[in-house]
């Protein structure tokens, strides 16, 4: 496994936000599973898009450090199989560190909603297209947020794993949703990808995981997988892959059964053949989440994963 690296990032002035309507501290009632962090004032309920009468919102976090005059930001893209899930799950344990290191070297933090998959009605081209648009609104209104629309991240897990690489790493115009947001085209300075999804075209890869069921393919694509090829091969980050793809930190249990490790050994290795930067931290004896007897630990995890956002965002 590769070494963790460590480095010294010297910290700013501390400063107060001012605390208008739409600021809440997390420690109200409403954010009360995240009373660790009552450093935190965010901006909540920022709908970015209407679809078909559903609002799809995010919340804002705010750096508890000012070091730049326009913030550099983070999106984080929650998981839960592509059909449920919070943006509160950005404060959750695996990530609530992580979180705290970034806001406190002045890095914003969105994370946002997205359709889920539902026969019939959305798939994950979809949730891809959501996340995307989510991005061009923060662009769109970076001005007012106070945020720099020129250094921008991913990250997730699991189905926000794969939708994190979607969103950094596939072309804006295959992926195009609101009208009001479509000239829009972001550019990313790196994505970290935990436990992900990274290709539906290898069968001894898809088949170690939740997709060896056929009914998953049924919500995830909206019909089987040997009738739908190319929305598969467009649902791939790796197939997206390029030498000038923005930095990818992959962080994967070897020890998965959910989405299985291959998925970031292959996407590794890919990215070696082609000259892109992809790197892998594997977590041994990890299961999906990360659960189990693991190294290297947690805290561990989640400083590699600031450190790399950190980086890449202040370098770039």
């Amino acid at each position: 496994m590769k070494k963790i690296n460590q480095w010294i990032v010297v910290v700013g002035t501390v400063v107060s936000f001012a605390s208008p309507a739409w600021v809440i501290s997390l420690t109200s009632p409403a954010w009360s599973a995240t009373r660790s962090f009552s450093d935190y004032t965010c901006q909540t309920g920022i709908v970015y898009k209407t679809v078909n009468g559903e609002a799809l919102d995010m919340a804002l976090i705010y750096p508890t450090v000012k070091k730049y005059e326009k913030a550099p930001f983070v999106v984080f893209i929650h998981g839960g199989g592509w059909s449920k899930g919070s943006k509160t799950g950005v404060f959750s344990p695996p990530q609530g560190a992580a979180l705290k290191t970034l806001t406190d070297n002045g890095i914003a933090c969105a994370t946002i909603e997205y359709r889920f998959t539902r026969p019939g009605i959305s798939t994950a081209y979809d949730c891809v297209v959501d996340c995307k648009d989510a991005v061009r609104f923060l662009i769109k209104h970076a001005d007012e947020y106070g945020l720099d629309p020129t250094r921008i991240t991913t990250w997730g897990g699991s189905a926000g794993g794969h939708l994190c690489l979607m969103t950094a790493l596939a072309p804006n115009d295959r992926f195009l949703g609101d009208l009001e947001l479509q000239g829009l085209v972001p550019k990313f300075c790196g994505v970290v990808s935990c436990f992900p999804a990274t290709t539906f075209l290898v069968p001894e890869i898809y088949n170690q995981s939740n997709f060896k069921n056929p009914g998953k393919w049924m919500s995830f694509l909206g019909g089987p997988r040997e009738e739908n090829d190319e929305l598969a091969a467009l649902l791939s980050p790796t197939e997206h892959l390029r030498a000038d793809s923005p930095p990818v930190l992959l962080i994967h249990g070897d020890k998965d059964q959910v989405l299985s490790y291959d998925n970031s050994t292959y996407m590794r290795d890919l990215g070696k053949k082609i000259g892109a930067e992809v790197e892998l931290i594997t977590v041994t004896n990890g299961l999906h989440s990360f659960i189990g007897d693991i190294t290297p630990s947690m805290s561990e995890i989640n400083q590699a994963t600031a450190d790399f956002m950190i980086k890449n965002l202040t370098t770039h």
